[in-house]
């Protein structure tokens, strides 16, 4: 019992020792940065954790446009939605002044779309005007919020959609959750917790294909070791209310982990932005890789 004792004495010093450098050198990388560096990382395999900043509520961008695919998923599951289903688009669901590569490419609308077409827009490129017809789909935000707690999901919060983000700042602040939370609804995603088995490989195949934030998570690592979403507000003036990247990342023995890497109120370049979260994300790998 005493040798048992102490083995498990040994593990924990050593995981601590771990993670004392580990936050060294991403202390290094963000030392002197004018921003908030929320930082959340955990292992699905064994305990490892680590966190900075991450209980602190930070607002979330279009990473929210994770959850919003994961509830209607949900309503997918239930047979309510059908992924071959068609969405009829309208000019006026096409709202001009927000990112939308569905406009770019149908700027008069008039098209149908499958529900499947519009998730894969919404998630891997982002686009703003695809989420709010995913949202009014399924009923709003409320819908996506209930969903969220039902799942025992924590420190999380869902009230604008994009286009009421797009009408002031002070909208951006409304949609946050936690870094820590983010961590563990990716963990228990990828386990099976949130959605039905083919839903989850099919939400996690998009995001490995997610073209947004090539210069954030994945830009040190293999391309398609990284499922992720990303969020960016752009620039307020001088003011970055966040850069945002977040998803789950394959490790080359098989084994996995979350990461998620939130900047807020920043006040530097976006280029030292989405460094800090390429120096942050390779600086975990290595950690795990080492």
């Amino acid at each position: 019992m005493k040798k048992i004792k102490f083995l498990l004495l040994l593990i924990s010093t050593v995981i601590f020792a771990q993670q004392s450098v580990l936050d060294q050198k991403i202390n290094t990388i963000i030392k002197g940065k004018k921003a908030t560096v929320g930082v959340s990382v955990l292992s699905f395999e064994d305990h490892f954790r680590y966190n900075k900043n991450a209980n602190k509520k930070l607002p979330m961008l279009s990473v929210f446009k994770f959850h919003i695919a994961a509830a209607v998923l949900d309503w997918v599951d239930q047979g309510k939605l059908s992924l071959d289903q068609k969405i009829f688009i309208t000019k006026k669901d096409l709202p001009e002044g927000t990112w939308s590569p569905i406009r770019e490419k149908f700027p008069n609308g008039n098209i149908e779309m499958s529900l499947n077409e519009m998730i894969y827009y919404t998630v891997a490129w982002s686009d703003n005007n695809g989420c709010d017809i995913l949202l009014r789909l399924i009923g709003g935000t409320e819908t996506v919020q209930k969903f969220m707690d039902s799942k025992g999901v924590k420190n999380f919060q869902i009230k604008n959609n994009e286009e009421q983000m797009h009408k002031g700042i002070q909208y951006l602040y409304e949609n946050y959750t936690t870094p820590h939370s983010l961590a563990q609804l990716y963990k228990d995603f990828y386990q099976g917790k949130i959605l039905s088995e083919k839903s989850t490989e099919y939400l996690y195949n998009i995001m490995l294909n997610t073209e947004t934030g090539t210069n954030k998570l994945k830009e040190q690592l293999p391309q398609k070791a990284v499922a992720h979403k990303t969020g960016s507000s752009g620039k307020t003036g001088n003011l970055t209310v966040a850069e945002n990247d977040s998803g789950i990342v394959t490790l080359p023995n098989g084994n996995h982990y979350s990461i998620v890497v939130f900047i807020s109120d920043s006040t530097e370049p976006e280029k030292v932005n989405c460094q800090m979260i390429s120096d942050i994300s390779k600086t975990v790998w290595d950690y795990f890789n080492k």
